[in-house]
């Protein structure tokens, strides 16, 4: 074979392997940085380490058991509980579209999905290793050694390849939803989506924060959300130590908002109802809250037609392999 076919069999294998990776690309683009990480394989070890309890401090805690597949990958209750049960602070967002995320978690302290994938490893409360630890228990386990040899070409896996492989499987899980069919082929809506549509980029203001592709400016603001522990969280200034910053979160985006109740970074609103009416009475008080939460005097018949729209952010259901484990994964 040529050097130039060489190439071009190099550059089709790896357009394969990215059509293999994503969920639809016919319809979403790849997200950032996906063109070093799609590959199928290594999306495969990102995935079974993401179910593998294993990787926690006391064996029982994974990834998927705060980003739940059956609930779009965020967490059915308000905090997640980490090893030995240690309640959280924060609820669990979903995971899925997030790759084409800026910023991560509810104080944007990860700038990546690889630094990302860090955090829950390597937090006392939640998985509870250090990066050695993580290391040993994926170097411990033949099969996970032999599929970072393979792809990485070393004989003991690293703890930034490993979070690699995470970051790799979270960039797969990459669907698109009815408002995306609308946005990006114009393919009509229902009529009540539709005029839920118009209220939410017109009399409802939801799109002053929630703009762009996943309807997330990503920016930190304040809407006075936060019930018991959630209103001594820092937020924001956790990370900078700016007054300006005290109790500012990351406008999350609302892919999938439908399905993942509760909400707010404490998950103290239990229903898509109730951020509805939270955000309908301008929010609650604070000092330093934005000033676009402003009372917005909807009807009921707006309020309907306002959830049948972030109904339609609902995305399609993602391949079954990017469900569950493998069925020989390692415990």
């Amino acid at each position: 074979m040529t050097m130039k076919r060489a190439r071009v069999a190099v550059l089709l294998a790896g357009c394969l392997a990215a059509v293999l990776a994503f969920a639809d690309g016919s319809i979403l683009p790849p997200p950032p940085g996906a063109g070093a990480t799609a590959n199928a394989a290594l999306v495969e070890l990102g995935r079974d380490l993401f179910f593998d309890e294993a990787l926690s401090a006391d064996g029982r805690v994974s990834c998927a058991s705060c980003h739940r597949p059956e609930h779009a990958f965020a967490d059915p209750r308000p905090v997640s509980l980490g090893v030995a049960n240690q309640r959280g602070t924060r609820n669990a967002p979903s995971i899925i579209n997030r790759a084409y995320g800026r910023r991560f978690f509810w104080d944007g302290r990860a700038q990546t999905l690889e630094q990302q994938a860090e955090g829950p490893l390597t937090h006392p409360a939640e998985m509870g290793l250090s990066p050695r630890q993580a290391v040993a228990t994926v170097a411990a386990n033949p099969r996970y050694r032999e599929a970072f040899q393979s792809h990485f070409g070393a004989q003991s896996p690293t703890f930034a390849q490993v979070t690699q492989a995470l970051a790799a499987y979270e960039r797969a899980l990459v669907s698109p939803s009815p408002f995306h069919r609308w946005l990006l082929r114009k393919q009509p809506l229902t009529d009540d989506v539709e005029r839920g549509r118009v209220l939410f980029f017109g009399k409802a203001r939801c799109h002053l924060c929630h703009s762009g592709m996943h309807l997330t400016t990503e920016e930190f603001l304040s809407v006075g959300a936060g019930a018991g522990h959630g209103a001594q969280d820092g937020g924001r200034f956790d990370i900078t130590m700016r007054p300006e910053d005290w109790r500012l979160f990351k406008t999350p985006s609302l892919t999938n908002v439908a399905r993942t109740a509760p909400y707010m970074h404490d998950g103290s609103l239990a229903t898509l109802a109730e951020v509805v009416d939270f955000y309908d009475r301008g929010g609650d008080i604070a000092e330093n809250k934005d000033y676009r939460v402003i009372p917005l005097a909807l009807t009921s018949h707006e309020k309907r037609d306002l959830l049948a729209f972030l109904n339609a952010l609902t995305t399609d259901p993602l391949p079954a392999h990017l469900l569950k484990p493998s069925t020989h994964q390692p415990r």
